[in-house]
């Protein structure tokens, strides 16, 4: 069998919660229990402990060793002073690919927010304490790293800067020769865009997060997640634009239109520092067989970051490029146009973009 290593922080993705604590105690416990055989005859359960301010004895990282095929078991420590943790990010980068927002099935009391935090009520809002176990991967050379951090209201799973309270944290479960592949792009196909109306009722932007459209109804949980809009311009700031696409954050200005529901109100969380994606378009001297046949994500290095927030009067067969609000690069290839500002006008688009780094395991405040 392959032997692991695994930098243990945040290894709380496809994981069962085990047992989840908060009333003082956790002292005493620290870094002791049993793993049994799946543990590899380690009796020591790997730790985290990370509080709020810093203290000597916060760990981001801990370390365990584990045999491929099996489980091991880690235990994360949040402890704040002042504050309250109200939400939980967790994500999920396999062999080189962008972190995925992880959705977790075992979470005895605990809900999860609609854009997929882990919704932190009661104690665990000043004590999160879980023991948790780990299945270790023996299909495939590479790292798998996992990240987890808790805010104090909204987050961001490409950005764990915002509204940070506690991490982030990280762990990287090394495979076999801990070596990955040349990193790949994501690539999302036929993806349909509509002009918008003014209910926002209709599928009009667009999300690099789960490369799926999004209705502006859908409220305030997705909105700060959602990239670029289209649109098609017909009188006003926009007369004359015919299919565009534009960056979340400009859309209104843009567009000329006021569109219900995408900018934050009074009676929504934290309203008063939402914050929406903007991202950069640039045409492309890029054919279709270019697109096409882009695989690796270096390939994608030589774009460069724009200042336009928009490109419009775009054509079947255009290749557009863009840099997004993370700094990910990459390209988008039109594929049909239905021309005209009606509900039942849209674009068709395929989308190819660098996969996002993998977050390191520290504090951020």
């Amino acid at each position: 069998m392959k032997k692991l290593k695994l930098s243990l922080v945040a290894l709380l993705g496809a994981m069962a919660f085990v047992s989840c604590g908060g009333d003082g105690d956790s002292e005493d416990v620290l870094g002791t229990g049993n793993n049994g055989d799946n543990n590899g005859g380690n009796t020591a359960i790997p730790t985290i402990r990370i509080t709020e301010g810093g203290s000597t004895d916060d760990i981001f990282v801990a370390e365990a060793n584990g045999e491929a095929g099996t489980t091991t078991q880690a235990r994360v420590i949040f402890t704040t002073v002042d504050k309250k943790q109200r939400r939980l990010y967790v994500t999920r980068s396999e062999f080189g690919g962008t972190p995925e927002p992880l959705v977790i099935p075992e979470l005895g009391n605990k809900g999860t927010k609609k854009d997929g935090s882990i919704d932190l009520d009661g104690d665990t809002k000043k004590v999160l304490d879980f023991t948790f176990d780990l299945p270790v991967p023996n299909d495939k050379d590479g790292e798998i790293v996992y990240n987890f951090w808790s805010t104090t209201g909204k987050g961001d799973f490409r950005d764990a800067s915002k509204r940070l309270l506690l991490g982030v944290g990280s762990v990287t479960v090394k495979v076999g020769t801990g070596e990955n592949p040349n990193a790949t792009v994501r690539s999302f196909s036929d993806i349909k865009l509509f002009a918008p109306d003014s209910e926002g009722k209709f599928d009009t932007f667009f999300s690099l997060l789960n490369g799926e459209p999004h209705k502006i109804n859908e409220g305030p949980e997705f909105r700060a997640t959602w990239d670029f809009g289209y649109y098609f311009g017909a009188s006003g700031v926009s007369r004359g634009h015919n299919a565009s696409l534009v960056s979340v954050k400009d859309f209104d200005g843009t567009f000329g239109f006021p569109v219900e529901g995408l900018m934050p109100n009074e009676s929504e969380e934290d309203f008063e520092n939402e914050t929406l994606n903007q991202m950069y378009f640039s045409a492309s001297d890029k054919t279709e067989a270019d697109f096409n046949g882009i695989v690796i994500s270096s390939e994608l290095d030589d774009i460069i970051k724009s200042t336009s927030t928009n490109i419009i009067n775009l054509s079947v067969g255009d290749v557009i490029e863009f840099v997004d609000n993370y700094g990910d690069k990459g390209l988008i290839l039109v594929k049909e146009i239905k021309p005209g500002f009606n509900n039942d006008d849209f674009i068709v688009i395929d989308v190819k973009v660098q996969p996002a780094a993998p977050m390191e395991g520290k504090s951020m405040m």
